[in-house]
């Protein structure tokens, strides 16, 4: 069977390198937009990590009546970690973030103390977080701590969390309300 010119289907070559040049047009601008929402996304990511950590220390710091102290860059820059006051110099020791000195989960005797101390939780996404530590009292106000001890704070304060030259910022108030901004 001979196949008549004027009965064939489908796209011709000039047909098919324009719908290419189309396509490829449209994922030159998509790419940028999806790289942005990508790295918001993960900066969000970070900021809730943040204000997570500053929200269950506070509600632990209720539940169990102690003070609690939630420490970022500790032990190093990307880590952040909740420690329960103790009131002794072990507060403001260099070690009191690192597992090995004060695991978790705690021992299980109520006895002995620190009995409430978080986990350390690593900063996703390779952000980057002001250096701060913020107290939680049992009543749930909080405080921050400047050379080891808590001072009422006047104004909230700010935590910053940086990922690639965009941030977020968590405030925290005198009352414990805590805010992603």
């Amino acid at each position: 069977m001979f196949l008549n010119p004027g009965n064939a289907r489908g796209f011709s070559l000039t047909e098919l390198m324009l719908m290419v040049a189309i396509a490829g047009t449209l994922m030159a601008i998509a790419v940028p937009v999806a790289k942005d929402l990508t790295a918001t996304t993960k900066l969000n990511e970070a900021a809730r990590l943040i204000e997570r950590e500053l929200q269950d220390a506070r509600l632990r710091a209720v539940s169990s009546n102690r003070s609690l102290r939630v420490r970022t860059n500790c032990p190093s820059t990307g880590f952040v970690r909740s420690v329960e006051v103790l009131g002794t110099a072990v507060d403001t020791a260099t070690n009191r973030c690192l597992h090995s000195a004060y695991p978790y989960p705690a021992d299980t005797d109520l006895m002995t103390r620190p009995n409430y101390d978080g986990p350390m939780r690593t900063i996703p996404n390779a952000a980057t977080v002001t250096t701060t530590i913020i107290e939680f009292a049992p009543d749930g106000t909080a405080r921050l701590v400047t050379a080891g001890v808590a001072q009422t704070m006047a104004t909230p304060q700010t935590i910053t969390i940086t990922r690639q030259s965009k941030s977020r910022t968590v405030t925290v108030n005198a009352a414990g309300k805590v805010q992603i901004q």
